[in-house]
């Protein structure tokens, strides 16, 4: 029911390609990935060869690192990440990490970093990680709560510190790690065969189990100077508008989830019969996804606005990014939800034990609550938009 105004002819065609790609590469093992056990399955890999293959890590990059050169690269990047989503998010999440996190991080770098580090990662040769949460430090970013730190020895650093729910970890070979100097936060590109990197074991998730995520440990880590990323003391800026653009891509993973959902509900309302008649053929039903309709009208149109002002040169777009991250991730939810509902025991089941039919939602149910979760809290997000309203003088 989508009539998309605001897409230049450009995104249009990137979506239509990521469409093929993720129906040809990514549907057909979606149930594998989302019913899978991280610490035994492990990382996708199948998955993130067929982006590879298929060019999709290069919609968010510049002709100088192997990229499509794209006028509107970030709204192209969202709308990618939304055709992934509506088959799988954990694939979803490995391309937000790799390209719009790990990839946009080091684009802030200079020529010789983005050289030996961005272009592998364009070329899928090189998966890519991003590390600034901490067991103790997530959506407080502030140089007093984060405990990884680098200190100065001659011109070199030393790397110590813990870094937790890093996504791509297990099998990246370079990460870019958000560490505390002095009274300042700084960026270091960090590969992860530096003697002193450790990856710790996989995490177990209730959902976005092909998503893998694992602790980097950093004891003593020994690095030159020509891995800071940017400017010393510079790093929180990196982060936020690196996790600004995240918040974008998260929004339009919702999307992607909430479509899925909504699709495979009203095929089930259509032939269901139960009472004399479809499900669709009662009231509630026809309300809530009429409701649901509009939502995912407004949630696609949200991510779509922040990602193009992103393209227009700005480095904070907001409210934008916070609405587009919060309405999306908080629909995909309450889709999953009713959609669950809506299938009745068949909602609830990974698989039936009479024929082995596969549960047609739970697993958009369970891979859409992280989505309230990373990359900056549904709370934050509402914060963020306080204070567009009433000020820092009153939300701090």
């Amino acid at each position: 029911m989508y009539h998309d105004l605001l897409s230049p002819p450009e995104v249009q065609e990137i979506r239509s390609k990521v469409r093929r790609s993720a129906t040809g590469a990514i549907a057909p093992i979606a149930a594998r990935i989302a019913g899978g056990d991280e610490r035994v399955d492990g990382f996708p890999r199948d998955a993130f060869e067929a982006m590879g293959r298929d060019g999709l890590f290069r919609i968010p990059f510049a002709a100088d690192v192997g990229g499509d050169d794209l006028t509107y690269r970030a709204t192209a990047t969202a709308v990618a990440v939304e055709e992934l989503a509506y088959h799988s998010n954990s694939v979803a999440a490995i391309f937000d990490v790799h390209c719009i996190l790990a990839g946009t991080a080091l684009d802030q770098g200079n020529e010789s970093q983005r050289r030996q580090w961005l272009r592998p990662i364009v070329a899928g040769e090189l998966v890519g990680s991003f590390a600034t949460s901490e067991p103790g430090a997530s959506s407080d970013l502030s140089p007093v709560a984060v405990q990884t730190v680098a200190v100065a020895d001659g011109d070199e650093w030393i790397l110590t510190g813990r870094k937790r729910w890093i996504t791509n970890s297990v099998v990246a070979g370079v990460v870019v790690v958000l560490a505390r100097t002095g009274n300042s936060l700084t960026t270091f590109i960090v590969p992860t065969n530096t003697p002193g990197v450790a990856i710790g074991t996989a995490d177990r998730k209730l959902g976005n189990r092909g998503q893998i995520t694992a602790d980097v440990i950093l004891d003593g880590v020994r690095l030159g100077p020509d891995a800071v990323l940017g400017e010393v003391g510079g790093g929180l800026r990196i982060a936020l508008q690196t996790l600004t653009y995240g918040r974008i891509g998260i929004g339009a993973a919702g999307v992607g989830m909430a479509q899925a959902a909504f699709d495979r509900t009203v095929a089930h309302l259509k032939s269901r019969h139960a009472f004399g008649g479809s499900l669709a053929s009662k009231q509630h039903w026809q309300f809530l996804m009429a409701d649901y309709a509009t939502d995912l009208d407004v949630a696609r149109t949200l991510y779509l606005k922040a990602a193009l002002r992103l393209d227009a040169g700005e480095r904070f777009p907001e409210p934008e990014a916070a609405m587009a991250k919060l309405r999306g991730t908080d629909l995909a939810a309450r889709i999953a939800r009713d959609a669950v509902q809506a299938f009745g025991g068949l909602g609830f089941v990974r698989e039936l034990g009479a024929d082995g039919t596969e549960g047609p939602v739970e697993a958009i149910y369970r891979d859409s609550k992280i989505g309230e979760i990373y990359e900056g809290a549904n709370e934050i997000q509402r914060w963020v938009l306080a204070r567009q309203i009433f000020g820092r003088d009153h939300t701090g």
